[in-house]
């Protein structure tokens, strides 16, 4: 799934911890999926209506998931 790589990447980058870190291990081989999803859930709750770019990845990744 190059699509979900791509875009927990892009969460890495995004300096946002909740996202970024969860994502940074999970690519790692050290997060699991669980985490992931529970992290990637909060963030689109807590900022997925902003305007952010990560709105829309935040709602790709749950469609992905």
């Amino acid at each position: 799934m190059e699509e979900l790589k791509v875009i927990l990447e892009k969460f890495v980058e995004s300096g946002w911890d909740l996202i970024s870190i969860t994502s940074k291990g999970y690519l790692d081989g050290n997060g699991t999926k669980e985490d992931l999803i529970k992290a990637i859930e909060q963030a689109d709750k807590e900022c997925g209506n902003c305007g952010c770019e990560f709105d829309s990845l935040h709602k790709k990744f749950i469609q992905l998931k």
